[in-house]
């Protein structure tokens, strides 16, 4: 059942343009409505165009509006498991509500990921990545952690990647990159503009770009030829800056064994060798 329709709107709501987030709201405030009624109706009900309705399809990442409408009625199936909203933090709560609305807030991130997730663009990431010559990945700040554990991970199983977490380091691997080669672009807020620079100098050149980035329009994903998102619906920066790196944690892991699976023997090789290495070396350190 397809989902996610309700998430993709709140998750977008800050890069509409001013007439498709009238109708997005109206949307949010009217979901059971919306879903039995037609564009024309709802465009006369959210007091916009037709074709307003239609772009605001499309910036949700769906083909239409009978597609939106059907993510709509599948969020509200209520057929996944129930969870709470965010929550922010207090200073003033014990430490058993610490742990639960810490926890809380990383699983429904995960949850709220997996809605406007596309399945689509994980499997062309992975077959990408799996032929891919090179490798270059590229995060900074906050994002540098997790292009350090992608980095990790496909160097345990043999692919050749090079990281770059500052301009300087991603502009020269970005250089020397060829048709064939990939580039794995990670910025939660896509406005990163450094990553813009290093990301058009790798597109130049022809390599493959893929993204990691907020649901939404953004510089950073509109760079890519495929375009992965985690959700946005953190209310603050704090809790921003965490429970979306777990979401794009989990979606490095659902990345990388897919690559492992495409070449399962080799990558098993590869993991035993590594890990016989590094015990040798820590024996004789």
């Amino acid at each position: 059942m397809l989902k996610g329709g309700l998430v993709s709107i709140e998750a977008a709501m800050g890069s509409l343009k001013p007439m498709e987030r009238r109708a997005a709201q109206y949307i949010l405030e009217h979901p059971e409505k919306v879903v039995s009624i037609s564009v024309q109706k709802l465009a006369e009900f959210a007091d916009v165009s037709e074709a307003t309705i239609v772009r605001l399809s499309r910036s949700l990442h769906c083909k239409g509006f009978q597609e939106l409408k059907l993510r709509i009625a599948g969020d509200l199936s209520k057929s996944s498991l129930p969870t709470e909203s965010y929550q922010e933090f207090r200073t003033d709560g014990s430490i058993v509500d610490l742990i639960k609305s810490v926890t809380n807030n990383n699983i429904v991130s995960i949850q709220d990921t997996l809605t406007v997730l596309s399945p689509e663009s994980v499997e062309k990431s992975i077959n990408t990545l799996s032929s891919a010559r090179k490798i270059g990945i590229f995060g900074i700040g906050a994002s540098a952690v997790i292009a350090k554990d992608f980095n990790q991970k496909l160097t345990r199983i043999n692919r050749w990647c090079e990281i770059g977490t500052g301009f300087d380091a991603q502009a020269t691997i970005a250089a020397n990159l060829i048709p064939g080669d990939v580039v794995f672009g990670i910025s939660y807020s896509g406005q990163t503009e450094d990553m813009i620079r290093s990301l058009a100098v790798a597109k130049n050149n022809g390599a493959s770009i893929i993204t990691l980035t907020r649901f939404g329009s953004n510089p950073v994903s509109e760079l890519a030829d495929i375009q992965l998102f985690v959700s946005t619906l953190e209310k603050s920066i704090r809790s921003g800056a965490m429970s979306s790196r777990i979401a794009q944690l989990n979606v490095i892991d659902i990345l990388y064994v897919g690559i492992a699976g495409r070449h399962y023997d080799e990558s098993i090789k590869s993991l035993e060798k590594t890990r016989q290495a590094v015990k040798v070396g820590k024996r004789n350190g």
